[in-house]
């Protein structure tokens, strides 16, 4: 599972970055734009309340899972979150939080 979680982040990074380029190069890619551009229609709209709501989810289970398992560090994964995308920090988090567990298992100290 590690594998594939590392696979998805690596995907959750690549592709959504592919269009936000394409913003950026656009010229107007004022903070402004972006948000208007993130509810110029009722689709947008809705995808963007969605991925609000996933992401203030996963922040909450994020933190209390990485309490759990003495994973370290917590703070990136909110950061990653706002600055890559919830579909890299949520594989990267399930991907230190396999990592994590294994260590407990293995009696090692977790450092996820």
């Amino acid at each position: 599972m590690r594998t594939l979680y590392l696979t998805l982040a690596a995907a959750g990074t690549v592709l959504p970055w592919i269009f936000f380029a394409g913003f950026l190069s656009s010229g107007d890619n004022s903070m402004t734009a972006f948000v208007q551009q993130l509810f110029a229609t009722a689709p947008a709209s809705g995808f963007t309340t969605d991925l609000l709501v996933s992401s203030t989810t996963f922040w909450a289970w994020s933190a209390v899972e990485s309490h759990r398992n003495a994973m370290t560090r917590w703070w990136i994964y909110p950061l990653l979150t706002l600055g890559v995308g919830l579909s890299c920090a949520f594989p990267l988090f399930l991907w230190a939080r396999e990592g994590a567990l294994a260590r407990r298992v293995d009696g090692a100290p977790s450092l996820g």
